[in-house]
C-alpha cells in the first residue's frame, strides 16, 4: 500500500470546555460535567455551582476539565467515589443539545479544510489527508510529513477560531497509531508518528492503549506477562491466536506491530437513530406517572428533532426500559410509514410500552427509530398534536 497520512482529531475535555465557554469564570478551576440538567428554575437562580461534596446519587461523570483530572477522577467515574477525590471540584450538568451543536460546528470546519472526513462520535473525527499531502508535494523538495504537520495545524487553528475549542490531532499512516497519537501531547497537541516512530513510541505504552484491547482482554494478557505494546509485538502470534481465537488473535499482533490498513470511511448509513436518559433516581410507573410522561414525551420530541435535522425518518419504533433490578427490556412496534413526526415517534412509543408489565422501579428511559429511510419516503400522515 503507498504512503497514506491519517489524522485522528479528538477535542480535548469537549464537553467541560464547552461550558467554559460559557461559563469563563470558572477557567482554571476543577470542574466535573455529569449528573441531571438543572431545571429553569434552577438556571435562572444564577451561577452558583455546587461543589462535589454536596453530591448526592448514582450520577456519572461525562467528562472533566484537566484540573480536576490532575486529582484522579476521570469519565464513566461515579459521581459520589469522585466526591471523595475533589470534593472541592465544581459540579455542572451535562447538556448534550449544545455539545451536538459544537460537535456539527467543528466538524464543518475541518471539512473546509480537508473533506475527506470519519465522523466517529461527537467529539472524534479521522481525516485522511493523504490527497491534500500528495497534492502539494508533487514534483517537489517537500518533506511530505512537514507538509502534513502544517495543515494539522491549519485544521487546529481553523477549529479554534469557528469554535474556540482546543483539540488534539495525532497524523500517522493509519487510523490504530492515529487514535494513539492524538492523546500523547493533549491537550491542543500536534503529534506526527511515522512507521519508523513505531518502536520508540508506541511499544513502550501500557498495551490497553490499543483501541480494541478492552479490560477483559488486558486482565488476560497480564496473565501472561504482557503489559505493554513491545511485550505484545514480541509474543509468538500463535500463542495470542490460541489465547484469543484466529481473528482477535492475530489482529492483536498485527495492531502491536502498528498496521492497519483501515480506510477513512466518509459516509455510512445509520440502522437507527435513538435517544435515552437514566434517572438520578428511580421513578415508580404510579407514583411518579406525571414526571416520567413528561420524560417520555419530551424524549420523542428531542428524536423527532434529529430525525428532521439528519434527513430521516423510520417505520420501527422501538422502546428501551431498565428497571431497578438492571434488567432491560425493548418492545418495537412498526407503523405503515416512514415518518419524523414527534406525535407519531409518541403514539407508536406508546404501543409498545403498553406490552411492557410495568411493576417495577425504572432506571433507564430510552426511544428509538429504525427502519430508517430518506425524505422523498417520509409518510405526509401526522398524527395530533402532542399534548
Amino acid at each position: 500500500m503507498s504512503q497514506r497520512f491519517i489524522a485522528h482529531l479528538d477535542m480535548d475535555a469537549f464537553y467541560a470546555s464547552v461550558e467554559l465557554l460559557r461559563y469563563p469564570e470558572l477557567r482554571g478551576r476543577p470542574v466535573v460535567i455529569g449528573g441531571r440538567r438543572r431545571s429553569v428554575q434552577d438556571a435562572a437562580a444564577g451561577t452558583v455551582f455546587p461543589t462535589l461534596r454536596d453530591y448526592t446519587g448514582r450520577g456519572v461523570i461525562t467528562t472533566a476539565t484537566y484540573e480536576a483530572r490532575a486529582f484522579g477522577v476521570n469519565s464513566g467515574m461515579g459521581l459520589m467515589k469522585a466526591a471523595k477525590l475533589a470534593p472541592d471540584a465544581l459540579l455542572l450538568p451535562a447538556d448534550f443539545d449544545e455539545y451536538r451543536r459544537y460537535s456539527r460546528m467543528f466538524k464543518d470546519a475541518v471539512r473546509a479544510v480537508a473533506p475527506h472526513i470519519e465522523d466517529r462520535g461527537i467529539d472524534e473525527i479521522y481525516i485522511d489527508l493523504t490527497n491534500l499531502v500528495m497534492l502539494e508535494t508533487a514534483g517537489k523538495a517537500l518533506d511530505p510529513w512537514v507538509r502534513a504537520r502544517d495543515i494539522a495545524v491549519n485544521i487546529q487553528q481553523m477549529v479554534h477560531e469557528t469554535t474556540g475549542l482546543s483539540c488534539s490531532i495525532g497524523v500517522t499512516p493509519n487510523k490504530l497509531l492515529s487514535k494513539i497519537a492524538s492523546e500523547f501531547d493533549k491537550p491542543a497537541g500536534i503529534t506526527i508518528l511515522r512507521d519508523s516512530d513505531t518502536v520508540t513510541r508506541v511499544w513502550p505504552l501500557a498495551v490497553r492503549k490499543i483501541n480494541g484491547i478492552g479490560p477483559k482482554a488486558n486482565a488476560r494478557l497480564e496473565t501472561l506477562g504482557i503489559h505493554t505494546v513491545g511485550d505484545l509485538a514480541k509474543t509468538d502470534p500463535s500463542l495470542l491466536i490460541e489465547q484469543f481465537g484466529k481473528s482477535y488473535g492475530a489482529w492483536m499482533y498485527e495492531a502491536a506491530h502498528g498496521r492497519d490498513e483501515r480506510a477513512v470511511t466518509t459516509y455510512s448509513e445509520p440502522k437507527s437513530i435513538s435517544r435515552e436518559t437514566t434517572f438520578e433516581n428511580d421513578l415508580h410507573p404510579v407514583a411518579d406517572r406525571d414526571q416520567l410522561t413528561q420524560i417520555f414525551t419530551d424524549l420523542c420530541i428531542k428524536l423527532a428533532g434529529d430525525l428532521q435535522r439528519k434527513g430521516y425518518a423510520g417505520k420501527t419504533i422501538g422502546l428501551k426500559l431498565r428497571f431497578d433490578n438492571f434488567k432491560t427490556i425493548t418492545r418495537d412496534h412498526t407503523i405503515d410509514a416512514p415518518t419524523q413526526d414527534a406525535a407519531m415517534i409518541r403514539r407508536a412509543a406508546g404501543a409498545c410500552l403498553k406490552r411492557v408489565p410495568l411493576d417495577r422501579r425504572i432506571r433507564l428511559l430510552g426511544v428509538r427509530v429504525g427502519s430508517l429511510s430518506r425524505p422523498g419516503d417520509i409518510s405526509t400522515v401526522r398524527a395530533p398534536a402532542l399534548f
